[in-house]
């Protein structure tokens, strides 16, 4: 037999094993049966949605998860099936799934094609509406254009809004997709200014409060559960207006199509079944009718 033949025949057992072992790597169910036990990974202190407690884990997206950790020991037919919960950092969730390191990441975030790369995601299980704090004594100028109540129509409209937000410091959570969009923003209307990032909700209010910044962008829901937890007769104000929607999810590894369908399967009879209206009063204030129109728009049949 000739080397070249040889060298072949190696060749195609190496790529036959490394699909083997990334197949294999993939099946989040197998290894589960396995090992008797699931790794549900939370980002801490991004309440009302998951924040922890010592070892333990609470908020929206935990109580979500552990649904889908029952839905699993009822399709494995694990009754003693163990569950751990997995702190992952700001900026580490992609990573953290695609490299095995937890199962399932339960906080819920926005999917952009840059995260599709290498993770998957869930049906959305919250519908996330991007909003702004200011100080109460923010300029008048700066309050006109965070509101949309400047008319973008005549000749100097550009400049008024300008203006307003030149020379002013912004603050968002690092790393997250509102940094993305406010470096749009600043770029496409070509202002002056200074972003800021900041580790949590809680640094960003901080930092607004102590006159370190004057405006702080961050999910809604998150900021009005700050302000009423540690601001509740402070000098902040939650802005009424909502810049960006967007649908979040809980992340997954990219390659597991029967993990991703059981995941999916478990949040539809979840949204079906009214439980998440009931965990939406439990941590998120309650329900509106649009999330209502949005769960039946969500649950797939």
């Amino acid at each position: 037999m000739s080397a070249q033949p040889i060298k072949a025949a190696h060749l195609l057992l190496v790529c036959l094993l490394s699909l083997v072992s990334a197949v294999a790597g993939a099946d989040t169910l197998e290894r589960v049966r396995n090992s008797h036990s699931v790794v549900l990974g939370y980002v801490p202190d991004f309440a009302p949605f998951s924040t922890q407690d010592g070892d333990k884990a609470s908020g929206y997206a935990i109580d979500l998860c552990q649904g889908i950790f029952n839905a699993l020991k009822t399709e494995l037919n694990l009754p003693s099936l163990q569950v751990r919960y997995q702190p992952v950092g700001l900026g580490e969730e992609t990573s953290a799934v695609s490299t095995g390191k937890v199962d399932i990441l339960c906080t819920p975030t926005p999917a952009t094609l840059e995260r599709r790369k290498t993770v998957s995601y869930s049906i959305p299980v919250y519908t996330a509406g991007l909003s702004a704090v200011v100080n109460k004594k923010a300029p008048n100028a700066l309050l006109r254009v965070l509101k949309g109540d400047v008319v973008k129509t005549g000749p100097t409209w550009r400049t008024d809004v300008n203006r307003a937000l030149a020379n002013m410091t912004y603050a968002t959570i690092a790393g997250g997709v509102t940094e993305q969009w406010i470096n749009q923003q600043i770029r496409s209307l070509g202002v002056v200014a200074t972003l800021v990032t900041v580790q949590d909700a809680a640094a960003g209010l901080k930092r607004v409060a102590d006159g370190k910044a004057d405006v702080f962008f961050a999910e809604r829901t998150m900021l009005k559960h700050e302000l009423t937890d540690q601001y509740v007769t402070g000098n902040l104000v939650l802005l009424d207006r909502i810049f960006e929607y967007s649908t979040t999810s809980m992340m997954l590894d990219r390659d597991d199509e029967n993990f991703r369908l059981l995941v999916d399967s478990a949040l539809s009879e979840m949204y079906r079944s009214g439980e998440i209206e009931r965990q939406y009063d439990k941590h998120l204030g309650g329900v509106s009718d649009t999330s209502r129109m949005f769960f039946n728009l969500y649950a797939l049949p």
